[in-house]
């Protein structure tokens, strides 16, 4: 994948002592201190507002977004600045969603900030709960937001009586399959309705290959694998957690993890991967569960390479169990109101449905403006490709993830890294998950009292 550098993203200079504190800025500690503790008004990054677009109040919006997806974003940006005189929306690349935040905490700490900042399903907590945010609604006519917005998205921003996070690029984990490869296997050429299923079809798919190489079942995202796995403990039958109360040491999710052991060590069938997108695209494996914002990328490589593409609802096991994720918008509340209320006249522009469709059609992201379905390009896009319908009928069976992954600091990161022990050196699930229960729960311990009262 493909990144360029940010434009005009040169952040302050911070002592050496500082620095540190905030590069431990992805969990909540360093949020409180960086962003709760400081006041007055921020500047804007680097940069400036091109001749052509003289005189407008100049929005940074900083992304996490790389091609294809950051293209897609500057499209609907251009055309946005094109069409009114007087607000210019700058877009810099800030890397991946944790280093987003991190920047972001340490531009805080210099008085400094963009004035919409592309946040993770877990990161904008960190910023809330650091009381750096400042909510939406008053940028925004009243039921304005409840009118525009899916509901179910929209209300995984909305604490305390107050919209906070606004959704933008939210996916929910999907089934991806080769329908080539599942014929040439000889099995039903349709998503399976389990995973039992879908093991026993594992024993033809198996010995198939493709360029010389054995095709897999499935591969295992090695970074961020925690979000995927999230469905798989809900499947088993557990948790990462029930409130605060940790549970991933417990139950369905150990289950879950051994379940996946088994496939890659006993009947090795499967494995980790850094990019499992890239090799479900090359046939690699012949199934895959990860983002609906792989699909516009992996449906490219299918047509590319020769084979057709399925999607599908999850499998279940002992039930099925679907979770939401992707990223969303905030602003800070340190950011002068004049640079506000220009960022929210973006905002308002992105969620029209002709531009909320255009953007799923180029991103394979879901609709978050539901009135974006009955938008031609989109509405035809699903009526000739069934896969871009898939999300948006599976949406209303999903929920949010686990609170404790959502809230407690860097608990995304433990979480995935005890997977990779499972996944590459054959750690029993119980093991490698009793360690990291320990850590979260002492950080339930250490910041439980004050997410209770946040949320």
């Amino acid at each position: 994948m493909t990144r360029t550098s940010p434009r005009g993203s040169a952040g302050p200079v911070l002592g050496r002592r500082r620095m540190l504190g905030a590069g431990a800025g992805l969990g909540l500690a360093a949020a409180l201190s960086a962003c709760g503790q400081t006041t007055g008004t921020v500047a804007q990054p680097g940069g400036s507002v091109p001749g052509a677009f003289r005189g407008r109040t100049r929005v940074v919006l900083w992304s996490t977004f790389a091609d294809p997806v950051g293209p897609a974003l500057q499209k609907l940006v251009d055309a946005f600045n094109r069409e009114q005189r007087d607000v210019y929306v700058e877009v810099q690349f800030q890397g991946s969603y944790d280093d987003c935040a991190q920047k972001a905490v340490i531009s805080l700490l210099g008085a400094q900030a963009p004035d919409l900042c592309v946040l993770s399903d877990v990161k904008w907590y960190k910023f809330y709960f650091g009381d750096a945010l400042e909510p939406w609604d008053s940028y925004f006519a009243p039921g304005e937001l409840e009118r525009t917005y899916n509901p179910r998205l929209l209300s995984e921003g909305v604490r305390k009586g107050h919209t906070w996070w606004l959704p933008l690029a939210r996916s929910t984990p999907l089934f991806y399959y080769n329908k080539t490869l599942f014929k040439k296997a000889g099995v039903p050429v349709r998503p399976p309705e389990s995973y039992d299923e879908l093991y026993d079809w594992s024993h033809h798919l198996s010995r198939l290959s493709v360029g010389g190489k054995r095709v897999a079942l499935e591969a295992y995202q090695k970074v961020d694998g925690d979000w995927q796995f999230q469905c798989s403990a809900w499947q088993w039958g557990g948790a990462i957690s029930k409130g605060l109360d940790v549970t991933l040491d417990e139950g369905g999710a150990v289950a879950a993890g051994e379940w996946q052991r088994k496939l890659i060590f006993k009947d090795r069938i499967a494995y980790m991967a850094t990019e499992p997108t890239a090799d479900m695209g090359n046939q690699l494996i012949a199934t895959l569960v990860t983002s609906t914002g792989g699909l516009k990328k992996i449906n490219e490589m299918a047509k590319a390479n020769g084979w057709e593409l399925g999607t599908g609802f999850l499998p279940k096991k002992e039930k099925f169990a679907v979770n939401t994720g992707g990223g969303g918008l905030g602003i800070f509340k340190r950011v002068p109101r004049e640079r506000k209320e220009a960022a929210a006249r973006f905002v308002r522009f992105l969620a029209r449905p002709e531009n909320a469709a255009q953007w799923a059609v180029e991103t394979g992201y879901l609709p978050v403006v539901p009135a974006a379905v009955r938008e031609p390009v989109l509405a035809t896009l699903m009526k000739d490709e069934p896969n871009f319908a898939t999300a948006v009928r599976q949406l209303d069976l999903t929920r949010p993830c686990d609170q404790v992954r959502m809230t407690i600091p860097n608990a995304n990161v433990r979480i995935y890294t005890a997977l990779q022990r499972i996944w590459s050196a054959n750690t029993p699930a119980q093991h490698a998950f009793a360690e990291v229960a320990d850590q979260l729960r002492k950080g339930v311990d250490r910041y439980g009292p004050m997410i209770e009262e946040h949320l």
